[in-house]
Parts: C-alpha cells; sequence; structure tokens
C-alpha cells in the first residue's frame, strides 16, 4: 500500500495548484489541437499545464519504481521525491476535470497520459495499475470485459509488461504497442497507441523533399493503424515545421514535440 504524501509531496501540490490558478485559463478558452503530444513533458517549467494551455491533447511522463512511490524522471539519479506521477499529473488532471465538468476540454474529448516506464516492468505496472485504481473518475479502464470511458486514457510505453497487462482486471491503462503490431488482434481499448522509432523507417529527415516512395509508404501505415482502431505515433522525428507538416498531412495522431508554443501555433495555421 501506498503511503501518504509526504510534507514535500503536499507542497509540490500546493505550488502546482497556485500556478494552475494563475494562468486564469479556462476550458473554454483553449482550442485543443488534436495531434499535439508533449515529448517528455515533465521537463517543462509547469508540467502537465503548460501543455494543456497549448491544447494539447497527448502528455507523455517517464516514470520510476523507487521504494514504492512513482517518481516522474528520466532515470533515477534524476529523481526528487517531491516529483511524483501524483503530484504533477494525477491530482492536477482531477483538479482541471471537476472544475470543468467532467473532461480535461470544453469539446468533452478525452486526452492521453502516455506513461513510459523505466524500471522493472511488472513491478511498476502493478503499482500504476494500483495508483490509477484511485482516479477512477479521471481515466478510462476496463473490467471483466466492460470498459468504462472516462476524460483521460492511460497508455503504458517503455518496459510493458504485455501479458501482465492483457489479463489485469480491473485494468486502468492500455499497451503502446509498435509498428510489429499492425496486424495484432488486441482489441483497440487494450492496444490503443502504436508508437515506433521513425528512423527504423523512414530515411528522411526533415531537410529537403518527403519522397514520394516513404510519403506512399506513410499513408499505408496511418490507413493500416486506422483501419484496426488505434492511433499512431513516432518519436526520434525532428522536431520542426517541415516534419510537423509531413506528419500532419499524413494524419499521424500524435506529434512528438518539445516545443509546446511552437507546435500548437503550427496546428492553428
Amino acid at each position: 500500500m501506498l503511503s501518504s504524501p509526504s510534507s514535500r509531496t503536499l507542497t509540490a501540490l500546493i505550488v502546482i495548484a497556485a500556478s494552475w490558478a494563475a494562468t486564469g485559463l479556462q476550458a473554454a478558452e483553449i482550442t485543443p489541437r488534436r495531434q499535439a503530444h508533449a515529448h517528455n513533458d515533465y521537463v517543462h517549467e509547469r508540467p502537465l499545464l503548460d501543455a494543456l494551455d497549448q491544447g494539447f491533447m497527448s502528455v507523455e511522463a517517464d516514470v520510476i519504481l523507487d521504494d514504492g512511490e512513482l517518481l516522474v524522471a528520466h532515470s533515477r539519479d534524476e529523481t526528487t521525491p517531491d516529483r511524483t506521477l501524483r503530484a504533477l499529473y494525477l491530482d492536477p488532471l482531477r483538479q482541471r476535470i471537476e472544475k470543468n465538468g467532467g473532461f480535461v476540454y470544453a469539446d468533452k474529448q478525452p486526452i492521453t497520459l502516455l506513461i513510459d516506464i523505466k524500471t522493472d516492468g511488472e513491478a511498476t505496472f502493478t503499482a500504476i495499475n494500483q495508483l490509477l485504481g484511485e482516479y477512477r473518475d479521471v481515466f478510462a479502464w476496463s473490467e471483466d470485459g466492460t470498459l468504462h470511458p472516462g476524460p483521460v486514457v492511460a497508455i503504458i510505453s517503455g518496459n510493458r509488461p504485455i501479458e501482465m497487462m492483457t489479463a489485469a482486471s480491473p485494468r486502468f491503462a492500455g499497451i503502446d504497442g509498435r509498428l510489429s503490431d499492425l496486424d495484432s488482434d488486441m482489441a483497440p481499448d487494450l492496444m490503443p497507441l502504436l508508437s515506433d522509432n521513425w528512423t527504423h523507417y523512414f530515411s528522411w529527415r526533415g531537410k529537403g523533399d518527403f519522397p514520394a516512395t516513404e510519403r506512399d509508404k506513410l499513408k499505408r501505415i496511418v490507413e493500416h493503424a486506422h483501419e484496426r482502431g488505434r492511433l499512431i505515433r513516432f518519436w526520434a522525428t525532428p522536431d520542426n515545421p517541415a516534419m510537423w507538416r509531413v506528419l500532419r498531412d499524413a494524419g499521424v495522431d500524435q506529434i512528438n514535440t518539445d516545443n509546446l508554443r511552437g507546435l500548437s501555433r503550427f496546428l492553428a495555421e
């Protein structure tokens, strides 16, 4: 069982809540950017909140399991006890959803929280599933084959314990698949997203013309995934407008970026 929040965690929650209140932004004032994904979202000054202020529909948090606590960081030596998944993401999401009548944005479409496991897959997923179970008002979840929709869809990437996740009931997160899973028979709620390394499939690096053969290949991948009811995302993509344009025009569902304001403005064009 997880311990009660420490004084440092409570302080972090107070700071985050005050930071949200200070923005003055309401859900109706923000235009959702449907294809925008905040890669390594936690490195920004205001994790989650900066992305939501720019209308992002997907955010990514790396997670380390440390002595029963889920800490947000890329590696163990970067962790601090106050930067927890609960403090940086789960409680702020609940606060926003309660404030906005049950949804993150006014359009009432669910957003994605991509949780990238950096430690042992089975132990970390067990802790994540237990923790997300405390937020049934926030997350979509399934039990005994019945899907319960929610304003946020959690998806597990990184060290994914696929067999454990497939058998879990209740289950509060889906699996981030790979392009090798394009023909998988897994239900879309179990594997809602396919993510893969752009450089493993395409030679184009965001400069010059996008080759026609690769454009056709990308189109086929996206169409195939959509036929199966899954979203598509690529990582290791150049973070520039030329790349964003190719991904947007091809219908890629989540465009990776570290430049929140830049991608948001691009998608508004």
